[in-house]
């Protein structure tokens, strides 16, 4: 993963006040905390922890309920995740999520057909809503994934992807990050260019 954590990159450092939940009824913010919670108590045993445990599965259950979202307990997620609209999300459990990245709706990241190795997320990586990420695909930081794209190979850093088969469209103009020397994104021309900043 590329970037620098004395410029604040954040595809390296993760922001954790982005899972903080925010109010009583923040859904998204609530799963991801019983994933961290079920993360602290990995390595201790006992009775206490047992039944700590068991509390955590059931809040796990109830929020995935409520967001119809599958994302197992044990899986690989970095510190900064967010779902601002958690609906459907499913995230295999062999799937790795850099930090600070961000899945709207309706996004997959599963393996594809025979195959049982899942996607791994760079830093700061935005998949757009409807999305699905398939097979042992790496996508590099600070790439955004366009809406419906159905991503199949790599995508590198910085690099904008859409369509059925995704293919680079673009790059993605993040301004707090620096672009490794030499970098260039993929396929297109300045107009394609989508600006997040």
């Amino acid at each position: 993963m590329t970037g620098d954590t004395k410029t604040g990159d954040m595809a390296i450092k993760p922001d954790w006040t982005r899972e903080a939940p925010r109010r009583f009824w923040d859904p998204g913010r609530k799963l991801i905390k019983t994933l961290r919670d079920y993360d602290r108590l990995s390595g201790r045993s006992g009775p206490v922890t047992r039944i700590r445990r068991g509390c955590i599965v059931l809040r796990h259950r109830f929020w995935s309920a409520v967001t119809s979202c599958d994302i197992p307990l044990n899986c690989n997620i970095g510190g900064g995740f967010v779902m601002p609209h958690p609906n459907g999300v499913v995230i295999h459990p062999f799937a790795v999520v850099g930090p600070n990245c961000m899945m709207m709706h309706q996004t997959t990241l599963g393996t594809a057909r025979g195959d049982q190795e899942a996607p791994t997320l760079g830093g700061h990586v935005d998949v757009s809503a409807g999305a699905k990420i398939l097979g042992a695909v790496m996508i590099g930081d600070h790439a955004l994934i366009g809406a419906n794209a159905v991503v199949l190979k790599d995508v590198p850093p910085f690099a904008v992807a859409a369509g059925v088969p995704a293919k680079i469209i673009g790059e993605n103009s993040f301004r707090g990050a620096e672009k490794p020397a030499g970098h260039r994104s993929g396929e297109g021309n300045a107009s394609d260019r989508v600006p997040t900043g």
